[in-house]
């Protein structure tokens, strides 16, 4: 089976989000993908079924296997190139690869006001806001600095009932509209690099106070990286980059 490694929402090596794609050609076990993707330990790694037609497609982190994940999506996307229609557990999905820059087409997830108290698990934050979409809490904080310095308690926020939390706030840089950051302690990964998926739920909150459809969003992770967004009613149209960094194959 071929392996690749990608980093996503990024055209420069070792930034970005790295995600493991291994494409399949028959159904593979759950178990094996799930041992897969804790050997290779990144936040995600994507099982692709290759074959005609909208082929299957799965994510996986060391730990879970989740129901989203966009730059693994966009990682597959990447390798395989053109068009794809992929079937997961959030519906059909589709990319569009064209001049370096890949197209996904998602799911909207608009948050609503919720009543958590998260200051205890985010020193230093400014909390403005607290929403909740299907999956994640949203926490606005006052600055984009209050972002960038955030250490969270990850112990208290492996306790809450989301897959992730995302503290969010204005960009502080010209062409960037917000700036975000993503922990997922409870399904394995600590801090995201770049969360295409948690972009389901900061696009429709900031477009909403910033009055436009398209927007570009910093994850401002260590690592860092940028995603494209534009608001299409029900769905979510997320852009970004990737760059292979290695390839292989997988003897197991």
């Amino acid at each position: 089976m071929r392996l690749y490694i990608v980093d996503a929402f990024t055209d420069t090596p070792f930034t970005g989000n790295p995600a493991g794609v291994v494409l399949l050609d028959e159904p593979a076990d759950a178990s094996w993908m799930q041992s897969v993707a804790a050997e290779l330990k990144h936040a995600e790694t994507a099982f692709v079924e290759l074959g005609e037609g909208p082929r299957p497609l799965r994510w996986f982190t060391p730990a879970v296997e989740v129901d989203l994940c966009g730059h693994a999506t966009l990682a597959t996307g990447h390798i395989l190139g053109g068009d794809q229609v992929f079937l997961t557990r959030s519906g059909e999905l589709r990319t569009h690869a064209e001049n370096g820059w890949v197209h996904m087409d998602f799911p909207v997830d608009p948050p609503a006001e919720a009543s958590e108290d998260v200051t205890s698990a985010l020193p230093g934050v400014t909390v403005a806001g607290v929403f909740r979409g299907k999956t994640d809490i949203l926490v606005r904080a006052a600055t984009a600095a209050e972002v960038r310095a955030v250490k969270p308690n990850l112990d208290v926020v492996a306790g809450w009932p989301a897959r992730c939390v995302i503290v969010t706030a204005p960009g502080d840089k010209p062409g960037i509209d917000f700036v975000s950051r993503v922990f997922g302690p409870a399904v394995g990964v600590p801090e995201d690099p770049v969360t295409g998926s948690a972009h389901c739920t900061l696009s429709p909150y900031w477009s909403q106070l910033l009055g436009r459809d398209e927007l570009v969003g910093e994850q401002a992770s260590e690592r860092g990286g940028v995603v494209r967004t534009q608001l299409r009613g029900e769905r979510v149209g997320l852009a970004g980059q990737a760059v292979t960094v290695s390839s292989g194959e997988l003897m197991v």
